[in-house]
């Protein structure tokens, strides 16, 4: 397997800078196997699921990760926190610029006020572990001085901090939105649930591997850093019993596989999707387009195999907008 292998050409252009409104007015690129896909609209996926579906979302809420700060010396410094080290979120694990410059034991300020302390460095030498000063909890002081954790190539200011969660996002953990959840209605869920078919939630907290690139040249020596997830044992055995098992985002379908593998609904997971890979709980899966040369290119390969790239291409064709406030497709594992 070869790096190269999950490249292709993503032209500017069509990388989404703000959300559709509404939101299930997203384009969705319906995966019909070896027949032409279908072009419809977020809105339209009650159309696709039928009796005996379970759809399971990731319902981790996003926190305002993103602190912009400034050194003693004067110059600039950005932290974003990835995941608390202990049960008052006082100290983090975190991705901190320029890391090389820190030392531990430096202070980073805000408005002249040291907001951040450098602790040490990380076990695999990519992050920082940061402790947050000031009064208050931190989540208060989160809301107060951080900002929503948007993706780098993303330039244009969120005008809703709110249009960067789902709107069944619960408790907040995360550093990065499950961006195919971005795409649901209230009323969509309602309709989904009143043509019969359940939802539930699962919870991934998502971390360090949605920023960090794979650099190997075979990418199956790429070091996945561990996740926080939640499946609680009633979803695993509605899955068990369902039809088809349809996962909104690549991070519900971490989580599923994760608590099937382990045999545990809760804890760690390194689990690296890649082909070849023994699919056990989804069978359908509703995913933005995701970044050339990414461990979640390399699960879509995983899921529906080389016809990734023909899909790929076709949404180029259609003008579909990629990435985090993109368009979506509906991938089927099954279809000839």
């Amino acid at each position: 397997m070869r790096l190269d292998d999950f490249d292709y050409e993503l032209p500017g252009e069509l990388i989404a800078q703000q959300p559709v409104e509404p939101r299930d007015t997203a384009r969705l690129l319906i995966d019909r196997g070896s027949a032409a896909p279908l072009h419809r609209h977020v809105r339209d996926l009650p159309e696709f699921l039928a009796d005996g579906d379970l759809l399971v979302v990731n319902d981790t809420r996003v926190i305002p990760a993103r602190l912009r700060l400034q050194r003693s010396s004067g110059g600039a410094a950005e932290v974003l926190l990835l995941e608390p080290l202990d049960g008052e979120r006082r100290t983090w694990e975190a991705l901190v610029r320029p890391a090389r410059k820190l030392k531990a034991g430096e202070e980073l300020l805000r408005d002249g006020t040291p907001l951040v302390r450098v602790l040490r460095r990380g076990a695999l030498g990519d992050t920082l572990m940061i402790e947050l000063l000031g009064e208050g909890d931190a989540l208060t002081l989160l809301h107060a001085h951080g900002e929503m954790p948007l993706p780098p190539y993303i330039s244009a200011p969120l005008a809703a901090p709110e249009r960067y969660q789902t709107v069944y996002a619960h408790d907040p953990a995360s550093a990065a939105a499950p961006t195919a959840g971005l795409h649901f209605t209230p009323e969509l869920l309602a309709s989904i649930e009143s043509a019969g078919i359940p939802i539930r939630r699962v919870e991934l907290v998502v971390g360090l591997d949605t920023f960090k690139p794979v650099s190997a040249a075979d990418p199956r020596h790429h070091v996945i850093h561990s996740e926080r997830y939640r499946v609680d044992p009633s979803v695993l055995a509605d899955c068990a019993a369902a039809r088809r098992v349809v996962a909104v985002g690549t991070t519900t379908v971490r989580a599923l596989e994760s608590a099937a593998a382990f045999g545990t609904g809760a804890g760690r997971t390194r689990l690296f999707i890649h082909r070849p890979y023994q699919w056990q709980v989804v069978d359908v899966l509703m995913t933005n387009f995701h970044l050339p040369r990414t461990t979640l290119l390399m699960m879509i390969d995983a899921f529906v195999g080389p016809r990734w790239r023909s899909l790929y291409d076709e949404a180029r064709r259609e003008q579909y907008r990629f990435l985090s406030f993109g368009d979506a497709m509906l991938l089927d594992r099954g279809a000839a």
